[in-house]
């Protein structure tokens, strides 16, 4: 009978394709560089087959390691679930969480997935509105916690994120040469709408609404098409948008930061769980390396975004 696959190198093996890379992944399992390359070497003889491939300078993985990546994630979840149904002392139950579709499209992935992977019993239920409309849930109960735009003004939030706020357009467009500069913004009660426009004024700048949304979806349709500019934070820049500086005539913005509210008077380990891990992951995410002037939006988002088949050795 053949030798049962290793659990915890099957870990170790989803930690490298989940972190971008062996040195993110040794943090991440609590092993040294050497532990987890001895893993993996262990595991292709285990099965057999060679899982990784140089990639120029990056490395990837070979057909059977995407075959195995899918094997390995049920193996490892059913293993969690399985240890967790014995386990008195693991946490249950529902837990009700406002994010705006933006911060939705861009962290939730990572969180869910890692909050379900250590708690597979609690349910998650989802909302994704406005940062105002969030808060007036929580303050009716309907939410446990939210991620909102960080406003002290506002709204007494946690901050847990901070980021560059950068103006944007289509490279392959001119609509910022316009005047009046057409924009593509979140509703009026949209904080970063308020600090654009805002700037915009402080140098003279001509301006023009032409979409307003909520949906970060549409807003970045509408800078993709050529239709307008928008200001976005760094980590939701795609493909195909070019940043706007000074030497544009767009003035630099305030940092976007991302708060967290909890629903007053609820103080339980579920929250505390569910808040301690978002504040957690938000923080362990990629800081800005001051190169946005300098670097295309292509390239940054390339240095930015994690590709789970191709990845640094360390």
């Amino acid at each position: 009978m053949a030798a049962p696959l290793d659990i915890d190198q099957l870990r170790t093996f989803i930690a490298i394709i989940d972190m971008g890379s062996f040195t993110r992944a040794a943090d991440e399992v609590n092993k040294t560089q050497s532990a987890v390359s001895m893993q993996m070497r262990r595991l292709e003889e285990r099965v057999g087959k060679a899982l990784f491939e140089k990639a120029g300078r990056m490395n990837r993985l070979t057909e059977d390691g995407e075959r195995l990546l899918t094997f390995a994630r049920k193996l490892v979840r059913l293993n969690n679930e399985t240890l967790a149904a014995f386990d008195d002392e693991a946490l249950a139950g529902t837990i009700r969480l406002g994010t705006p579709d933006d911060y939705a499209d861009r962290y939730m992935p990572d969180i869910i997935a890692r909050f379900a992977k250590s708690n597979p019993n609690v349910e998650l239920t989802i909302a994704c509105e406005p940062s105002k409309d969030l808060c007036e849930r929580l303050n009716r109960n309907e939410l446990d916690v939210a991620l909102v735009t960080h406003n002290p003004k506002v709204r007494n939030s946690i901050m847990v994120r901070s980021e560059p706020l950068l103006w944007v357009t289509s490279m392959a467009h001119s609509v910022h040469t316009e005047t009046p500069v057409p924009l593509a913004v979140g509703r009026r009660d949209c904080d970063w709408r308020h600090l654009g426009c805002a700037a915009l004024e402080s140098v003279g700048r001509d301006y023009s609404i032409l979409f307003t949304s909520w949906s970060s979806t549409v807003v970045a349709s509408a800078v993709l098409a050529g239709l307008a500019v928008s200001l976005l934070p760094e980590s939701a820049l795609r493909p195909g948008m070019r940043i706007l500086s000074a030497a544009d005539g767009f003035p630099s913005l305030p940092p976007a930061e991302i708060g967290l509210i909890r629903r007053a008077g609820v103080s339980t380990v579920l929250m505390d769980a569910i808040s301690d891990h978002i504040a957690a992951s938000l923080d362990n995410m990629t800081a800005s390396d001051g190169t946005h002037d300098a670097m295309s939006p292509h390239r940054l988002q390339q240095n930015r975004q994690r590709n789970g088949l191709m990845f640094s050795s360390w």
